[in-house]
């Protein structure tokens, strides 16, 4: 059978998230990697499997192409439910979404590679601009969501209980990227808890942005 193929980039955290996700899967995929600084994924071979260029995308055994990657995440957990990534309770599921979606919804989009690169470009960013701009965004959610995390008995070893899920995809690859701008964790400690018991996990280690064919 046709292995999945995997439209990423080494260091996207989105890309990074849904690595994660594979992994704890158990799902095998042949790595496509499209360089975003060279604009790679502006190519119209890309273009053709994905119209947005953005990373990452999946394509699927049949040839089916998945993007966004929270999507393909829920695609995954309801096609291969186990290990599962979503708790049962229609709550418990609210709040893992919402602790995910802070960090993806809320710090991703304006902290990405193309909102960077146009603060640079438009406004004459230099690198320690960009930097503050990076670090001001990540302490907006993460501030709250050190409080939200800490104040909820639901909190274990990981976002939700002692097992690995979708919010902790996202926790993981936001505070990989939030070391390439100085960001200080020492002002989250249960984030950083969350994270090192991410890190240690080898479908975690496995998709780090260092662990990549592709890496620089």
């Amino acid at each position: 059978m046709t292995k999945l193929i995997l439209h990423n980039y080494f260091r996207s955290s989105s890309s990074t998230r849904l690595r994660v996700a594979l992994n704890l899967k158990g799902l095998s995929y042949n790595y496509l990697a499209h360089h975003l600084r060279k604009g790679e994924h502006h190519d119209p071979t890309y273009l053709a499997v994905n119209p947005q260029g953005l990373v990452p995308a999946l394509v699927l055994e049949d040839g089916t192409v998945l993007t966004q990657s929270l999507a393909i995440t829920e695609y995954l957990d309801e096609i291969h439910p186990s290990p599962p990534l979503l708790p049962n309770s229609a709550l418990d599921r609210a709040r893992v979404r919402a602790l995910a979606h802070a960090i993806a919804l809320d710090i991703h989009p304006i902290n990405n590679l193309r909102v960077l690169n146009y603060l640079r470009s438009t406004f004459s960013a230099d690198d320690e601009a960009v930097a503050a701009w990076f670090r001001h965004w990540v302490a907006a959610t993460f501030t709250p969501l050190e409080t939200m995390l800490a104040g909820d008995p639901r909190t274990g070893r990981f976002c939700h209980g002692e097992t690995p899920g979708l919010a902790d995809l996202c926790l993981y690859a936001q505070v990989l990227n939030s070391g390439r701008f100085g960001v200080d964790m020492s002002k989250y400690p249960v984030i950083s808890r969350i994270f090192e018991a991410c890190a240690i996990l080898p479908p975690f280690a496995s998709a780090s942005p260092n662990n990549q064919p592709d890496a620089e």
